[in-house]
Formats: structure tokens, sequence, C-alpha cells
């Protein structure tokens, strides 16, 4: 695997270096060697901390409420090979997502293929349907032109933006080019939504109504963008920046193998300060249970308490569940965080997202169908309940998987109420509309698997998408890691993951929130990181995002 620079444009530190130099990412003195962390969450944010803190000599203790894996979940058919499997969660990863394939090919040794992405050169054929009309292809090229017009209105709006010298300079390492442009997109654009940047680029405004409506339902590559069009541009941009809807892959087997392998793998840099080797091993085979209560006591020390009343000390704390259940689910001491943080923590704004899979019994789509001459299934886009359906094929004699619909927001809400054998039934409805050859209900083989992530106590929603206006609450709670200036009893207790980072839904941000509290938790603990191989705080006022008043 390639691993190439991505440098991100609100705080552009080079990660990778740091966590991939032969010198360690840094060394703590002798009395803080063994010192236990809590950390709460087993998700990818929670378990690379805790991984990357053992290596150093931190012992971390993971709580989990649920399964280890987070939002990255891969649940498996009954009686079926392991490594076809229903991604519940995150399940295309672009190429430009270094740190997670760092992680998962570097250190674990997995491996990955292409997502087939309607309209991917591994999707063998691709259904738009859109307003009652039903378009096949194999490429763009094979559908009407006004597909082709809108995806070129669309990049000609993000010329105009000025995003291709940003991308540029990202490119070149121009940190202070990046933070010039950068800074400047957020002033024009904090405060403005995705949609209000389609109507006033010149390319859509040249355009009738419907192009942005066709956009928004059926988008091109990876699907629609409408359930982000009242979200804050600033987030459309960063997708864009960071190529995040380019060339993604999935990971062989499922995403949750990350999870869990950075959770059982034995590392010699673990055993040179305890007699054991993983993180599992540091955690005596399995983490604590959900956490209740997050305080400190008198002596400085933070006390974590679980659900059952097992109250334990730590010299450190790093916090990556969703921000919700720190108001809702555990109980903080209030004055662990400034008010002004609070603030940010709790008008965080989830998305809504469902997901529903069925296992069948052979790729059968395939096959073309003797009446009409097209694949008998395809990759599709539609304006229909369904809205997302994607093929997964694991060769022809064996079990295949369908995600008959993934949604979003307000098509999400629609089958929130229902159970699963419903919602699969509600999605073969839609798609029998546009498939009238195609008997799906044939092919179906074990349980369906359905997730709507807003139902789930322990996330209450799929990630965080921001509105305009909350650029503020963003860098409140990403810059929270450099306590320097914080009062003594609101140091020691770290922010991470999905909410935290700039980049919400994408594992990428999630990881880089992890290593800033990793940074944040070594200094902490009286360390530092080494003058060649410095880490994210280290020249932080150089490259930290813009403050807006």
């Amino acid at each position: 695997m390639n691993i190439q620079k991505n440098l991100f444009p609100d705080f552009p530190f080079d990660y990778l270096n740091w966590i991939s130099s032969p010198k360690k990412i840094g060394e703590l003195p002798s009395h803080s060697i063994g010192k236990r962390v809590a950390i709460i969450g087993g998700g990818i944010s929670g378990m690379v901390a805790a991984y990357e803190l053992a290596r150093i000599g931190v012992r971390p203790i993971i709580y989990e409420a649920g399964w280890i894996g987070g939002r990255l979940l891969s649940s498996t058919f009954t009686g079926v090979d392991s490594d076809i499997v229903a991604e519940m969660g995150g399940m295309r990863f672009s190429n430009s997502s270094i740190l997670f394939w760092y992680y998962a090919m570097k250190v674990l040794g997995l491996s990955r293929r292409p997502f087939p992405n309607p309209l991917s050169d591994v999707a063998q054929s691709t259904v738009i349907d859109l307003l009652g009309k039903r378009y096949y292809g194999t490429k763009i090229v094979d559908f009407p032109l006004f597909f082709q017009q809108i995806q070129n209105a669309w990049e000609q709006a993000l010329r105009e933006s000025g995003i291709y010298d940003l991308i540029s300079a990202i490119e070149d390492g121009d940190i202070i080019e990046i933070k010039r442009i950068w800074n400047n997109l957020i002033l024009c654009w904090d405060d403005r939504t995705f949609y209000d940047f389609l109507c006033n680029s010149s390319a859509f405004s040249k355009l009738p109504y419907n192009f942005k409506e066709i956009f928004g339902q059926v988008g091109f590559g990876t699907g629609g963008w409408d359930s982000d069009f009242q979200n804050s541009m600033l987030e459309i941009f960063r997708v864009v920046i960071c190529r995040f809807e380019s060339e993604q892959y999935l990971v062989s087997g499922g995403a949750q193998q990350v999870v869990i392998g950075l959770w059982e793998k034995a590392c010699k840099n673990i055993n040179e300060f305890f007699e054991v080797s993983s993180v599992k091993e540091l955690n005596e085979g399995s983490p604590r249970g959900r956490v209740e209560t997050i305080s400190r006591g008198e002596d400085g020390q933070f006390l974590v308490g679980n659900a059952f009343g097992c109250v334990e000390c730590y010299d450190a704390v790093i916090v990556t569940c969703q921000s919700w259940l720190l108001t809702t689910s555990i109980h903080v001491e209030e004055n662990l965080f400034s008010h002004d943080l609070w603030m940010a923590l709790d008008r965080t704004r989830y998305m809504q997202a469902s997901k529903t899979f069925i296992l069948v019994n052979n790729p059968f789509w395939k096959l073309k169908n003797s009446i009409t001459g097209e694949y008998q299934l395809s990759m599709t886009l539609t304006d229909r309940l369904t809205r997302g359906t994607y093929l997964f094929d694991y060769g022809s004699n064996r079990p295949a998987v369908i995600c008959l619909s993934y949604s979003w927001m307000g098509d999400s809400m629609k089958m929130l109420p229902y159970d699963d054998e419903h919602k699969v039934k509600l999605a073969i409805k839609a798609l029998n509309k546009i498939y009238s050859y195609t008997n799906i209900e044939t092919h179906i083989r074990s349980i369906p698997y359905t997730i709507s992530w807003e139902r789930e106590k322990n996330f209450l929603g799929a990630f965080k998408g921001a509105l305009p206006g909350h650029y503020r609450y963003n860098y409140r709670m990403f810059v929270h890691f450099k306590q320097d200036i914080l009062p003594d009893y609101q140091r020691g207790i770290f922010l991470a993951g999905d909410d935290i980072s700039w980049t919400p839904a994408w594992a990428e941000g999630a990881i880089q929130t992890a290593l800033n509290a990793v940074w944040g938790v070594i200094h902490h603990l009286g360390g530092k990181c080494y003058k060649d191989n410095f880490g994210p705080g280290d020249n932080f006022d150089k490259i930290k995002p813009i403050e807006l008043n």
C-alpha cells in the first residue's frame, strides 16, 4: 500500500509521520510508567488511544457499554463464513484516510478491496431511478447528458470557491498557504449552508431548479447529497478537500476488525513496560462496562464509576463517546468542563442513518435478465424509500450480501418505528418497482440485519452534522487537548472521537482526535515528545485552527 501525505485544512499536522517514526511518539518520566488512564468508549478513537498509550508505558482501561468497535460494527450471518458481513456502520474508507489504513494494513496486516459504489469501476452496472424514470448503464456516458451536466456544474462550483488552490497547497505541504486559503473560506462560509452554496454558484444558478433537485436526490458516484443540504458548507468543503468521496475501499472481512485488532494485537513495545503484551491483556481480557459517573476526588485523581457502583481511580481520562451521552447517560461533575465547552458539547447535532441488509444465496445479479438484457440487479440510486442499494459479491459459489437500503435523515426516520422484517418488505417493495423482472425474495437466506443509529441508546444518532455557525463549537471541542491555559481542576480529562473531529462520519477524524488526546495525556503525566518527532501540541500555535469572535 502506498501511504500518501494528507494534511487537513483546519489543523495541518502530519500525524502519520509522528506515529510511524522509528522513534516513539513520546517518553514518560519513570514515576509515570504504569499510570492508569480511563478511556470511555471502545470504538476506533478509544482503541487507537489505548494502543498508543500502552506502547509508551501507560495502562489504558477501556469502558464500553456495548461492543468493541463502536460505529465500526460488522455483523456476521448465522452459519456463514466470517468474512461475509453486513457493515452496519462505517463501510467505505477513502484511500486518503491514511491513518485508518496505517492501522488497518501496516499495523494489523488486514487487506482491502475497492468499494462497489454506483458508477465505480467495480460496479458491474448502475441503475438511477428518479421521478419515475429508470436509467441503466455501466459508466456515466451511458446515461442522459443532464447527469454529466450536473457533475460538471458541481465541479465548476468547487473551482469557483477556490478549494482546488487549497488542495494544491496541501499536496505541496505549504502550511502557510493552507492556513491562508482555508481561514478565508471559514470567514466566508461559516454561517452558510450547502444549499446556499449551490444556489449562489454561477454554475448551478444558470441551470433549472430540477438540476439541484436531481443532484440532491442521486448525486453522482456515492449517492445523493440532499441530507446534507442544511449543513454548514465547511463540512462539505472538508469532504472534497480531504478526498473522502473518491477512491473508496472496504476492509476485507469487515471494518470492525480494525478496532478488535488493536484491542488484541500483541506488541513488543507494550511488553517493555508490562508483563502482558496487548491492550486486551492490560484490561484482564474484557473492558469495563457502561460508565455512570466521572468526577474528581479530593486527591486530584479522577473517579470513574460503572453502572454497578464500582468506582476506580485514574490519573487521566479520555472521553470518546458521543457528546450527548455526557448529559443524558453519564453523570459528569459539571466543573470538569467550562460552561462554553458544555455549550459546544450539548449543541452537537446528529445525523440520522438507517441500513437494511439481507443475505442471499449467491450473487445472482451477475446474470443477465433474458427479457430485458440487463443484469438482474444493479447498484441503485433512487428517490424512493431505499435511496441507495449496494451489492457485495464474495465469489460465484458463495452467499452474497445486499444492502437493500442506506438512507439518511428524514428517509431514515421513516424506517424507525418498524421491525426488521417490515423494513425488508418496504425495501423490496420499492426495488420491485425498479426491477419488475427480478424476484429478490426467492434468493433471501438467513435473518436480515437492520439498524437505525438514532435508536441506539449508546449513540443517539449516526454522527455529527454541523449546522451554520457551529464552527465555534467545533473549535472549543477540538482544541481542548491543549490544556495549558485551563484551570488545574479541568486538566487531565480529554475529549476525542467523531464528535470532536472536524470531519464527522469519517474514521480519519476520530483517529486524529485520539492522537491529540494521547499527546495531552503524555504531557499531563509529565512526559514529552522528542525534538525530532514533535506531536500535535508541540507546534500548536503555528498550525492551530483559526478562532472566531
